[in-house]
């Protein structure tokens, strides 16, 4: 098989294209897109529909197709009634670390906004998780992530009201859940378990977040310990598909 010289590492063999070389016209369109976003900037406008069309020789449709894909795979995004080039995906280290500083290392401004903070007895599946009787008090926070302002994920929050009883009247829910849990708190976590997956939104999660309900979400679950090995945090949160990256270090297993 020949591999191009500027082959990068990571990218499509071949850039996508099937040894038989015969490909989609939308595909072929969405590369040369592709080539034209490398030369703009963050923000800048492609032109319309109709122009990308009759530069490219194929029908609107084609080239709408091509568009949905970039903007699935976050190249590009909607700003009002054009397109823009987006800017690069934010990186997030599956570590016990926090959402907020994963934002700030990328030189982004993060923040949250309350969605809710409620108060319920436990019911039995979470009370199996985080290893409490059911019908133990229990807090479930809600909030939407942001990144600049923009709209990037939503996270809910379990915690007992035994571990965090003061959670409704001396956190800011705008800060760092992990810095409360640490600095405010002297909590030691220790270790998690993390599960990822893609889903869709709900109808009402892609409302919170401000995006379509087709837009493929990853989904984080945590379930974080302290140093004793008990439970501190049970966390489910969305981040958005065009927006969201992961990165982890992987180590030699060690035999049993």
């Amino acid at each position: 098989m020949d591999y191009p010289n500027e082959q990068a590492p990571g990218a499509p063999v071949r850039s996508g294209i099937p040894e038989h070389g015969r490909i989609p016209k939308y595909y072929a369109v969405k590369a040369r897109l592709l080539s034209l976003i490398d030369d703009l900037g963050e923000g800048d406008t492609l032109p319309t529909e109709r122009d990308l069309a009759l530069r490219h020789e194929v029908s609107r449709e084609t080239v709408r197709q091509a568009l949905r894909e970039l903007l699935l795979e976050g190249r590009l995004r909607r700003q009002g009634r054009g397109t823009v080039v987006a800017g690069p995906k934010l990186e997030q280290p599956l570590a016990l670390a926090s959402y907020t500083e994963g934002v700030r290392r990328q030189g982004r401004r993060p923040g949250r906004n309350l969605i809710g903070l409620e108060r319920f007895p436990c019911p039995a599946a979470l009370a199996a998780e985080i290893e409490v009787e059911t019908g133990e008090p229990v807090w479930h926070m809600e909030r939407v992530l942001l990144a600049d302002d923009e709209r990037v994920g939503l996270e809910s929050t379990y915690v007992t009201v035994a571990r965090v009883p003061a959670l409704d009247t001396e956190f800011d829910p705008d800060s760092s859940f992990y810095a409360y849990l640490t600095e405010k708190l002297s909590f030691s976590f220790g270790d998690a378990d993390e599960r990822i997956e893609t889903v869709l939104a709900t109808p009402r999660e892609a409302l919170l977040i401000g995006t379509p309900p087709a837009l493929p979400m990853l989904l984080l679950h945590r379930l974080s310990r302290d140093t004793e090995g008990r439970p501190l945090e049970r966390v489910r949160t969305l981040f958005r598909g065009d927006r969201f990256s992961f990165r982890t270090h992987l180590g030699h297993a060690r035999p049993n």
